[in-house]
């Protein structure tokens, strides 16, 4: 059980790592094209893709396809705050119901899991 649960908190450190892609990509959007900025950020981002794809691979030695496949639906949570936090987006009402909705399916599908 605690491999389980350290693989979970691995699962979504990379999680919340490949959310950070959405960011670079953000701000490498709003560079002036091909500037130092633009392929700095863009650098990032295959940087950042180079290390979820390695990373994801051993995760899902630990874990069922499924369960980790699922799982990766919480970057959409972690998207909403990082635009609250950094771009200083609103959060709506209907963001916060469709976070919900991922979460309560993750845990759906995380729990039919176990059984």
């Amino acid at each position: 059980m605690q491999d389980k649960i350290k693989s979970f908190i691995e699962l979504h450190v990379l999680l919340i790592i490949y959310s950070l892609g959405g960011i670079c990509s953000k701000f490498a959007g709003q560079s002036k094209f091909l500037s130092l900025r633009f392929f700095l950020f863009y650098g990032m981002v295959f940087l950042i893709l180079a290390v979820y794809a390695i990373v994801w691979q051993q995760i899902l030695k630990k874990l069922p396809l499924v369960t980790a496949y699922a799982n990766k639906a919480v970057t959409v949570v972690w998207g909403l705050i990082w635009g609250m936090l950094i771009f200083k987006e609103k959060i709506t009402i209907n963001n916060i119901v469709g976070a919900l909705i991922i979460i309560v399916g993750i845990y759906m599908v995380v729990k039919s899991d176990e059984s």
